[in-house]
């Protein structure tokens, strides 16, 4: 018996400690044509930063806009982060990516990439990038920059809560180096998309 080839895509959940340098690897892998991966916009109720664009970067909802989605169930997956500060994904814009054909890629904290992988079962992989200790983290977060000192620590301190999750991922890479683990990481996801 011939099987029809599904044609639709896979998805592909980046989680990890903030400063382990998992947007960068997203971005780098994003690139690669043969991958053929969309990016998944999470949405939140943070407040906007200058820079980022509705649509683009999240889709900014307000608290109370983001309750209402949450009671229509239209979250894959969703998380109050901080009090009032919501994330999530848009089941809406996961379909929308699927129907194009894409290989979907999340870069999301580590509950909300545990869910993705217990909603789609048998067509996610979920990747948990860690830098090589929470000495080099923390080096990592004040070479930013951006982030007051209570910042950092509150962010060091969610960082060791999530590395206890790491074993319940499919793969954990060590970004030790970026251009290494982005070759580790292309490898493994060529792999995973290859198969049916």
């Amino acid at each position: 018996m011939q099987h029809k080839k599904n044609n639709r895509g896979k998805l592909i959940v980046f989680s990890a400690p903030s400063g382990s340098g998992k947007t960068t690897l997203v971005h780098r892998l994003m690139k690669n044509p043969r991958l053929n991966l969309a990016f998944s916009v999470s949405a939140t109720s943070r407040p906007k930063r200058d820079y980022e664009e509705h649509g683009r970067h999240y889709y900014f909802l307000t608290p109370d806009e983001f309750k209402k989605k949450i009671a229509e169930n239209a979250f894959v997956e969703w998380e109050e982060v901080y009090p009032d500060h919501f994330y999530g994904t848009l089941r809406s814009e996961v379909e929308r990516l699927l129907s194009e054909g894409k290989n979907v890629i999340f870069d999301i904290d580590v509950k909300g990439g545990m869910n993705i992988k217990k909603y789609f079962p048998g067509r996610t992989l979920s990747v948990f990038v860690q830098a090589p200790s929470v000495e080099e983290l923390e080096k990592r977060l004040r070479s930013r920059n951006t982030e007051s000192e209570d910042k950092i620590r509150l962010r060091l301190a969610k960082a060791r809560e999530e590395m206890q999750y790491a074993p319940q991922f499919d793969i954990i890479v060590i970004n030790r180096d970026l251009d290494e683990a982005e070759r580790e990481l292309t490898r493994i996801l060529e792999d995973f998309l290859s198969k049916e």
